[in-house]
């Protein structure tokens, strides 16, 4: 699934279209009314979290690329139909597969509180702290993927920031030390703008330290991996080097 970095990344790469004007559009969605596309402008490109917006005077547009999701720019990709095919009066084309489109009505900025994305530069770690110690009891492998908290951290950097911070995935959030707390809120950020500069330069899995990875860098140990919490996303970890802050086990062996 693409995490926040990669929808930054395409919010940048489509700058270009904004105030280009639809002249065709079509897609397999059943969300989408086609022909009322037909001579809107686009307003903005934006991206909030996993959410990539295409703004227009009628409504936005929000793609999300789910897990294997993808996108063309200006090109069409062979033997795949688009879930949303955009075609601009001043050239060009926009072209979104295997994808989640939806409409979102009124205006943005009540949809959306950009305080919670983490790459955005409204970001609030304040808020995001309160909104942990709201949710004490949770564990930390699922509160680091909750996207109210944090928008557009996804599994690779969740597993990547907790062995950073040396803490278990199965650790309780009331039991972190506010110390932990302030760092993981850090962390979140911190590493989503490592992320996107890894990936512009095609780098990113020679950065990965436990994710995908079979042995712990810092102890040289087995590292375990597991569907772990209520997500039950995959979870790569050191039982060695990360602190569990206890928590109740929730383990599917993978």
């Amino acid at each position: 699934m693409p995490e926040g970095p990669s929808i930054v990344i395409l919010a940048e790469q489509v700058h270009a279209f904004e105030g280009r004007t639809i002249c065709a559009a079509s897609g397999n969605s059943q969300a989408v009314p086609f022909d009322e596309l037909l001579g809107q402008p686009v307003l903005s490109l934006r991206s909030w979290g996993k959410h990539f917006l295409i703004e227009l005077p009628l409504y936005t547009l929000r793609v999300h690329l789910l897990m294997f999701g993808s996108y063309r720019i200006d090109e069409r990709k062979e033997g795949a139909a688009p879930r949303l095919s955009l075609q601009f009066e001043e050239g060009g084309e926009l072209n979104f597969y295997t994808c989640s489109v939806k409409l979102v009505e009124g205006e943005l900025e009540q949809a959306y509180d950009w305080r919670g994305d983490v790459m955005a530069a409204q970001w609030s770690p304040r808020l995001a702290l309160k909104k942990l110690r709201a949710r004490p009891a949770r564990l930390v492998c699922d509160v680091l993927l909750d996207q109210d908290i944090f928008a557009g951290v996804g599994n690779i950097i969740k597993n990547e920031v907790l062995f950073r911070l040396r803490i278990h995935p199965l650790s309780s959030g009331h039991k972190l030390p506010l110390g932990k707390l302030r760092e993981l809120v850090k962390q979140a950020r911190q590493y989503s703008f490592e992320f996107k500069v890894w990936k512009l330069a095609f780098e990113l899995k020679k950065h990965w330290q436990v994710h995908n990875r079979s042995v712990c860098p810092r102890c040289n140990i087995q590292l375990h991996r597991a569907h772990l919490g209520l997500t039950q996303r995959r979870s790569f970890w050191c039982e060695r080097c990360q602190k569990r802050y206890s928590g109740t086990l929730d383990v599917v062996k993978i």
